[in-house]
């Protein structure tokens, strides 16, 4: 077979884009240090990989939600903690003047005082904000929970965070629970009742359950004593509010009616109102010692869900580099072979190659 001039030019010029090609990825990878560096290079690697960093993205994300979860739960469980020391301070001072014994008219009036400033930090406690929200008003994070004389603003609603594929937890607990009662049942147990809407109707009919409460509430409201009433009509209400909540019928505590209600009787010095009392706030520790219960452990949960979900994020970074990454001495091996094969083929390729009759005519 005659081979002629331009079959050899053809051939050299393969061949040298062929191996110059070749260089030009293994220095590609060398400076990348990366196998895949476009999804040509190898499709299905491909695919993994970007699927891997997409779900790593999604986890870095759900840490991001955990530790905003957890900052939130843990500032709502500080409050609670300074709520239960003032109850338990309210109690103290209610056992050391419900006798003659211990008390008597004039130490009653000083012990009032104190108990007026408990009852006025209680409602300081149930409006703390953490940054821009309030942490007790439910979904109204933007509005103060509680009035000066103990009226509820906001709702019931519990503010859900994603923590993980399909998984959610509730990153706050409505004042209502805590300061007022609402949801308790006879066993002491803190149930929510209401979920987070998921369509327009849903939340068309949430606002409008809302609006019906409220009216609700400041109906009964208007049919409470008014906050100097007798001391005796203080204590029908406690008693109400262990057996019966006027508002939800269940049997939570209104800690601001208890506060307020012990206030008085020690104003008016009503030993029989202060020795009821102590029930009243013995049931008003438990629960908030409950709510804090349930804060502790929604903040377990978040604790272990967040470790599961970083070492998901150190698999998936090592299954995406087992896939892309190279072995670095082989790509250097593989570089100098590339490399001797590129010169080979320039020297054979100037003996192929011969001076033609238009070299000599130029």
């Amino acid at each position: 077979m005659r081979i002629a001039d331009k079959m050899q030019y053809n051939q050299v010029n393969q061949n040298l884009t062929k191996n110059r090609t070749e260089m030009s990825e293994l220095q590609n990878q060398a400076a990348t240090q990366k196998r895949i560096n476009k999804p040509s290079d190898d499709p299905l690697s491909a695919t993994r990989v970007l699927g891997a960093r997409t779900e790593e993205r999604g986890n870095q994300q759900y840490v991001k939600n955990i530790n905003n979860a957890k900052s939130f739960l843990e500032f709502t469980d500080q409050s609670l903690a300074e709520l239960s020391e003032i109850l338990m301070r309210a109690k103290e001072l209610a056992v050391s003047q419900s006798n003659d014994a211990s008390g008597n008219e004039q130490s009653r009036q000083v012990t009032a005082s104190e108990l007026e400033q408990i009852y006025n930090q209680s409602v300081q406690i149930g409006n703390r904000k953490l940054g821009e929200r309030y942490i007790f008003g439910g979904y109204k994070t933007q509005t103060a929970p509680f009035n000066q004389v103990g009226e509820y603003a906001g709702d019931d609603g519990d503010i859900k965070i994603g923590i993980h594929k399909d998984s959610f937890v509730a990153m706050n607990i409505p004042g209502s629970k805590v300061f007022l009662g609402k949801g308790l049942g006879s066993d002491g147990v803190i149930r929510s009742k209401v979920e987070s809407p998921k369509t327009a109707d849903e939340l068309r009919d949430y606002k409008d359950e809302e609006a019906q409460r409220e009216l609700r509430n400041k109906e009964l409201e208007e049919n409470y004593v008014e906050t100097r009433a007798p001391a005796s009509s203080y204590r029908a209400q406690r008693m109400g509010a262990i057996q019966k909540d006027p508002v939800t019928g269940s049997g939570g505590i209104n800690v601001f009616q208890t506060l307020r209600g012990l206030e008085v009787s020690l104003r008016t010095n009503d030993k029989e109102g202060i020795q009821e009392s102590l029930d009243t706030l013995d049931q008003a520790i438990s629960q908030v010692v409950l709510a804090r219960a349930d804060v502790g452990a929604r903040v377990m949960s978040v604790n272990n869900t967040v470790d599961s979900v970083q070492k998901a994020i150190v698999d998936n970074r090592i299954t995406a580099s087992q896939m892309e990454d190279v072995e670095l001495f082989e790509v250097v091996s593989n570089m100098n072979k590339t490399d001797s094969a590129l010169r080979a083929t320039l020297e054979t390729s100037g003996k192929v190659i011969q001076p033609s009759l238009l070299d000599f005519l130029k």
